[in-house]
C-alpha cells in the first residue's frame, strides 16, 4: 500500500491490509473524486479529470477489488493492474525466495 501525497502518518491500511479504525477512521484518508453512473449494459465512465489525475490511459487494465466483512461488499477499489502485479511480486518474492532458496 502507498501513502497519498501530503498524507501524514501511516497509510489507510494497516500492515496486514486491513482498514484501520471505525467507519470514520476508514474514510479519514479517502476522498470522493467523482460520482459515476452504471448504464444499462453495466458500464461506467471514469471522468476525464479522474483518469488524468490517476494517469489512466485508454486500454489500460484495472483490477477491481471488493472490500467488506464476510463477503458483504461495502467498498469497491480500482487499482492499475501493473501496480497490483508489482505489489504482489514485492510481497511474495521474499517469501518465495525463503521457501525455495
Amino acid at each position: 500500500m502507498h501513502e497519498r501525497k501530503g498524507h501524514r502518518g501511516a497509510g489507510c491500511c494497516g500492515p496486514d491490509g486491513t482498514k484501520r479504525g471505525g467507519m470514520m477512521g476508514r474514510m479519514s484518508c479517502c476522498k470522493v473524486e467523482a460520482v459515476v453512473s452504471v448504464d444499462e449494459r453495466g458500464q461506467l465512465v471514469l471522468p476525464k479529470d479522474v483518469r488524468e489525475k490517476a494517469g489512466i490511459k485508454a486500454g489500460e487494465k484495472l483490477a477491481l477489488i471488493m472490500h467488506g466483512p464476510q463477503g458483504d461488499v461495502c467498498c469497491i477499489s480500482l487499482i492499475k493492474a501493473e501496480g497490483l502485479a508489482e505489489s504482489v511480486k514485492s510481497m511474495l518474492g521474499p517469501m518465495m525466495k525463503e521457501i525455495f532458496g
